[in-house]
């Protein structure tokens, strides 16, 4: 009787470095970043982001992804402008959804950032790295 070669186990993926869990300080910081969006667009973010970028992962992340959603901000607002103005002011009706998109997206991000989730704005394009 010939025996059938045992299968061989299937080796698991390497694991891609994993993403350090942020201190509450980070926490804190991530928060502020997000809420300085609501707050003040994209000042507050691109401050604190500048001076803690260099010493939390978590901040460098977040402060990445406040500032390209504000800057996906930016160029939905120069369409809805345009939009308005070829469409003779019907197009000012996109712009209330448009700021309660902003606001809510914001105070989600908010929220998770202070329970130190890596948050992703949905619908951005990243032009930070």
């Amino acid at each position: 009787m010939s025996s059938a070669p045992s299968p061989q186990p299937v080796p698991s993926p390497p694991v891609q470095d994993a993403l350090p869990v942020p201190s509450a300080d980070d926490c804190n910081m991530g928060m502020l970043i997000h809420l300085g969006g609501v707050l003040t667009g994209f000042i507050m973010p691109l401050i604190i982001w500048l001076i803690k970028k260099d010493q939390s992962r978590f901040v460098d992340d977040q402060g990445k992804e406040a500032l390209n959603f504000h800057i996906n901000l930016a160029v939905h607002a120069l369409i809805l402008v345009l939009l308005t103005v070829v469409t003779c002011g019907f197009g000012a009706v996109l712009f209330i959804p448009w700021v309660v998109y902003i606001m809510v997206i914001q105070i989600i991000a908010c929220v998770n950032a202070s329970k130190g989730v890596w948050y992703r704005y949905p619908l951005t394009v990243r032009v930070l790295q």
